[in-house]
């Protein structure tokens, strides 16, 4: 079922997700599959519905204090890397906390979170709880998904929802940095540059 975005069907998508279901909605990048982070049955149906193999899923996050939900111990690297690019298209990888579930970490010992800066999809994600799952809306190996039909094309079942809000207007997918371990590693170039990152990363040293 495809619904235009409203403040009325962003809260039946919040629904939908409390009670458990899979949702596609459009990030702050791509449109991406959303469910509640907590719900383990829930991020399996993510797998089963991409036909991938178990891979770290990054979460999209309403409040910076939703970190500490996730993150174990934020480090002053985290803390520096946030004050200069969130909100905005920076995936931070940190070490998850124990009771994030493993099906997120694929089994390792870090979670992805971005915190966008689009206000209607903080929204969003504040009404679905505080977080949302964000792995692209497409099968594995198939170009993410830039609209709501594109998804429904991918996906013609399996999804509870899908939140049409648009043709995303991304040009480049979201730049993943690890800060797990020292120095921090840039792991994809993205919306935020790497010479940008380093120039940030750079005054940490100093």
């Amino acid at each position: 079922m495809i619904l235009p975005d409203s403040q009325s069907n962003r809260k039946r998508v919040a629904e939908v997700v409390l009670a458990g279901g899979l949702v596609a909605f459009r990030t702050d990048t791509f449109y991406g599959l959303g469910v509640d982070p907590f719900n383990r049955d829930a991020i399996k149906r993510i797998f089963d519905l991409k036909g991938r193999e178990q891979k770290p899923i990054l979460l999209l996050i309403s409040d910076v204090d939703e970190v500490d939900r996730f993150i174990e111990m934020r480090s002053n690297v985290f803390d520096m890397v946030v004050k200069a690019f969130w909100p905005g298209p920076l995936t931070i990888v940190d070490i998850a906390k124990t009771a994030v579930p493993e099906e997120l970490t694929a089994g390792g010992r870090t979670i992805g979170l971005r915190l966008p800066a689009d206000h209607e999809l903080r929204a969003l994600l504040r009404a679905s709880g505080g977080a949302l799952t964000a792995t692209s809306a497409n099968p594995s190996g198939s170009p993410p998904a830039r609209t709501a039909a594109q998804v429904a094309t991918y996906f013609p079942s399996g999804l509870d929802l899908i939140l049409d809000s648009g043709e995303s207007s991304a040009t480049a997918a979201s730049t993943v940095i690890d800060v797990s371990q020292y120095p921090a590693r840039l792991v994809r170039e993205g919306a935020v540059s790497r010479a940008r990152l380093e120039s940030v990363l750079r005054c940490e040293r100093a």
